[in-house]
C-alpha cells in the first residue's frame, strides 16, 4: 500500500492528467500543434518560476543544471508533447490515453539499463497483457475509426515515440543532478527552454505565430499549462525520485479510464466489446505488473 504523502499526489495526477487529453483535442483545431504546445510551456514556465520564488527557491542552478533542464524540456516539452498533440489529431483521446498508460514498460527498461533496476516475473507478465490490451483498443479502431487505415497507423507511431520521449524524461529523474537540484527550479527552466524549442520548430514547420482567440481554446491553454503542468509535473517527477520510474508511471493505469470515460461524454466515442476488452486487459496487465517489488 502506498502511503498517504505518496498515495495523494499519486491521486492528483492521476485525476488531473485524466482531463487533460480531453482539453488537447480541441488544441488541435485552429492553431498549429506546435504553437499551442508553445504558449503552453512558455505560460507554465513562466508559472513555475514564480513558484519557485516565491518558496525561497532559486532560480540560478548553475550551467550544468541548466543544461540537464534544457534536455529535460527537449524530451519532455518539446518532443514529447508534439508526438502527443500530433496523435490526437488521428485518434481519440482516450486511445492517445490508453497508449500512454504502457509508459511504465519503457520507464522499468531504461531505468534497468541506465540503474540496473531488476525486471521481476510479475512486470513481464503484467507488461504482455497489457500490450495485448492496447492491440485491441487499436485493432478497433482499424474497424470503427472515420479515418484511413493508414492515418490510425500514424497515430500509433507517433503514440509511440512521444511514448519514449517522455520515458527517457522520466529516468532523467532519478540521476545524481537532478536530486541535488530543486525540482520547481529546474522545471521553470525545462518549460521556458521547451517552449522556446517549441516555438522554433512552430515557425520552421508552419510560419509566424497564430492565436485563436475563443474562450475556450485560451481556456484550455491556461488549464494545461496551470493545472497540467504546473501543479503536476513537480508531483509526478518527486513521486519518480521517491519510488522509482517504473512505479510512478502506475499513475497510467487510472488516467486512460478517466481520459476515455470524458471521451465517451464529449467526443461521442462509443464502447464496442473489443475495446472494452481492450481497456480492461490494458489495465489487467498494469495492475499485475504493479504487483512487482519496488527498486529504488
Amino acid at each position: 500500500m502506498l502511503s498517504p504523502a505518496i498515495a495523494l499526489p499519486f491521486a492528483i495526477v492521476t485525476l488531473i492528467w485524466g482531463s487533460t487529453w480531453l482539453v488537447i483535442r480541441d488544441q488541435v483545431s485552429l492553431v498549429p500543434v506546435s504553437w499551442s504546445i508553445c504558449y503552453r510551456f512558455l505560460l507554465a514556465g513562466v508559472a513555475m518560476a514564480i513558484l519557485a520564488r516565491s518558496r525561497g527557491l532559486p532560480l540560478a542552478i548553475g550551467w550544468r543544471g541548466v543544461g540537464f533542464a534544457a534536455a529535460l524540456g527537449a524530451s519532455q516539452f518539446m518532443a514529447n508533447f508534439n508526438f502527443v498533440y500530433r496523435a490526437e489529431m488521428v485518434l481519440t483521446s482516450g486511445v492517445v490515453a490508453v497508449f500512454y498508460a504502457l509508459l511504465l514498460i519503457p520507464n522499468s527498461l531504461f531505468a534497468w539499463i541506465a540503474f540496473r533496476q531488476p525486471v521481476t516475473r510479475h512486470f513481464v507478465v503484467g507488461s504482455v497483457i497489457a500490450v495485448t490490451g492496447v492491440v485491441l483498443l487499436f485493432l478497433r479502431e482499424y474497424r470503427f475509426a472515420d479515418v484511413a487505415p493508414g492515418a490510425v497507423l500514424t497515430g500509433i507511431g507517433l503514440s509511440f515515440f512521444g511514448l519514449l520521449a517522455a520515458s527517457v524524461s522520466n529516468v532523467m529523474q532519478g540521476t545524481a543532478i537532478a536530486r541535488r537540484l530543486p525540482i520547481i527550479s529546474v522545471l521553470a527552466w525545462a518549460m521556458l527552454l521547451g517552449g522556446i524549442m517549441d516555438g522554433v520548430l512552430a515557425w520552421i514547420t508552419t510560419g509566424p505565430p497564430t492565436i485563436d482567440m475563443r474562450p475556450a481554446y485560451l481556456a484550455g491553454v491556461a488549464y494545461l499549462a496551470l493545472a497540467g503542468s504546473v501543479v503536476t509535473f513537480p508531483l509526478y517527477f518527486r513521486l519518480i525520485q521517491q519510488i522509482g520510474a517504473g512505479r510512478a508511471a502506475y499513475t497510467g493505469v487510472l488516467t486512460p479510464v478517466i481520459a476515455m470515460l470524458l471521451s465517451t461524454l464529449f467526443e461521442d466515442y462509443r464502447w464496442s466489446p473489443l475495446a472494452a476488452l481492450g481497456a480492461l486487459l490494458s489495465i489487467l496487465g498494469m495492475v499485475i505488473a504493479m504487483r512487482a517489488r519496488p527498486s529504488r
